[in-house]
């Protein structure tokens, strides 16, 4: 798409904006129920979509994509209400005989910017928190993932009209464009390296960001952990959609004593759920593209592997890999490995496992498996990460009745449910003064006024 019609597009979304046609929240009501009902006729399709993008199953696409945005558009419509109120809150007594509220707003036209590796959610699951919020949108979805784009444009061009939703499709000229448009909020979900440059060039306009990043996501396993449930549940969230996940266990830190134990169930929970043949595993995905299938395959130290490490790339896939002995020099250690590649550090006490990890960049997400509830508490409330889950992996972020965003290095800001409502909109402070009462104490001169208060409290 040319610059022009980019431009364009932009033009007419504020337009539409500022005629108010946004902020009648019966109507994004209906809005939200419309995208809601498309996405159930389309469901087959996105499934198929996601399919050929990443070679997702039926069941994960609907469990970790479709599902999961259904869930946030009946959340939206259920609560959209009670959000857009105003709320009135508390006026000191220097301010008598006024109101004070709160007026959530709109912030105007925003720009979503969606990865590949979620492809629907992370671009319909905003969306819906914008629209729910009052905004006109312009969404922008990864060329890696064409098929589901097409799908995703297709809903969008049957709900919608394109000055209030329109979809923008390419790679990075299309990018670039977008990002010398003043919008008045973006929402991206990527990589670290490309959020600093959205994060530069929103500010050049002052606009603010969220910044759905990732990184290196830790996964506690301490002595006291169910080690059999453990193994089970790391695998669970390691190899979903192929390691593909921001917020997928990027590595495990255990005790030394349980090291052998803990691989051994890990072992026996790929072959459990994966079979002894995952690349013959119809359920099984690949690896997005051949660039990133040969990333990974070169953060994999043959000498290092325990379990799985074949891979086939003619259809980009890579074996769930477990390695074990790995250092933090190694060169899977230095940075995301966004893949299903396992690396298996140890740690001699927890605290060193802490400091280890509050070295680090902070990550999108933690994970601690342990029965002490010492050792949570201190877990919990010593190491900075975005979100996470104690005995469990991935899990945190499947419900819109917490934010799920990043920290530091792993992002900024948060969205689902009413957090997802709040990045979507401003809110006005606002005070209304009555005009039948009128104290003089604040005007001048105000020696007179001083000198009669002086007056009084001597007399």
């Amino acid at each position: 798409m040319r610059s022009e019609e980019i431009r364009e597009i932009v033009k007419k979304q504020r337009e539409y904006f500022y005629q108010g046609k946004t902020l009648n929240v019966d109507m994004r009501i209906r809005m939200l129920k419309r995208l809601k009902g498309c996405i159930q006729e389309y469901e087959q399709e996105i499934g198929e979509a996601i399919r050929k993008d990443l070679g997702k199953s039926a069941v994960e696409s609907y469990m970790c994509e479709t599902g999961l945005t259904l869930s946030e558009i009946s959340y939206m419509i259920r609560h959209v209400k009670k959000y857009a109120k105003e709320r009135t809150v508390w006026t000191p007594l220097s301010e008598f005989c006024s109101r004070s509220f709160k007026k959530p707003s709109p912030y105007g036209v925003v720009l979503i910017m969606s990865p590949w590796n979620y492809p629907f959610l992370l671009t319909m699951e905003p969306l819906v928190d914008a629209l729910a919020a009052g905004n006109t949108v312009v969404v922008k979805p990864s060329a890696y993932s064409p098929n589901t784009s097409t799908i995703m444009s297709k809903i969008i061009r049957e709900c919608f009209d394109e000055r209030y939703v329109a979809v923008v499709t390419g790679g990075r000229k299309e990018n670039t464009c977008l990002l010398e448009e003043k919008f008045d909020y973006i929402f991206f979900t990527g990589s670290q390296a490309v959020g600093r440059v959205v994060m530069e060039k929103a500010s050049k306009n002052l606009t603010p960001v969220t910044l759905e990043l990732g990184g290196k996501s830790p996964c506690i396993v301490e002595k006291t952990a169910n080690i059999k449930l453990a193994a089970k549940r790391i695998v669970f969230g390691k190899y979903l959609n192929c390691g593909q996940t921001c917020v997928a266990p990027d590595y495990i830190y255990c005790d030394e004593e349980i090291r052998e134990q803990l691989i051994g169930e890990i072992r026996r929970q790929i072959r459990k759920q994966f079979g002894r043949k995952p690349l013959n595993n119809p359920n099984y995905g690949k690896i997005i593209n051949e660039k990133h299938f040969q990333r990974i395959c070169g953060l994999i130290d043959r000498k290092k592997v325990v379990c799985g490490g074949k891979s086939n790339v003619s259809t980009l896939q890579i074996e769930p890999t477990v390695m074990d002995r790995v250092t933090f020099e190694d060169a899977v250690m230095q940075e995301e490995i966004f893949g299903p590649v396992m690396p298996i550090l140890t740690y001699q006490s927890v605290d060193q496992a802490i400091k280890k990890i509050n070295s680090m960049q902070h990550p999108l997400a933690l994970y601690l498996f342990s029965s002490d509830k010492e050792v949570i508490q201190k877990v919990t409330e010593r190491c900075g990460y975005g979100g996470g889950c104690i005995n469990d992996t991935v899990i945190h972020l499947a419900t819109s009745e917490m934010g799920f965003g990043g920290f530091g290095e792993s992002g900024m800001g948060s969205y689902h449910g009413k957090d997802g409502f709040d990045t979507f909109s401003h809110y006005k402070s606002i005070v209304d003064k009555k005009t039948w009462l009128d104290l003089p104490m604040r005007y001048q001169p105000y020696r007179k006024i001083y000198d009669k208060l002086i007056h009084l409290f001597l007399k």
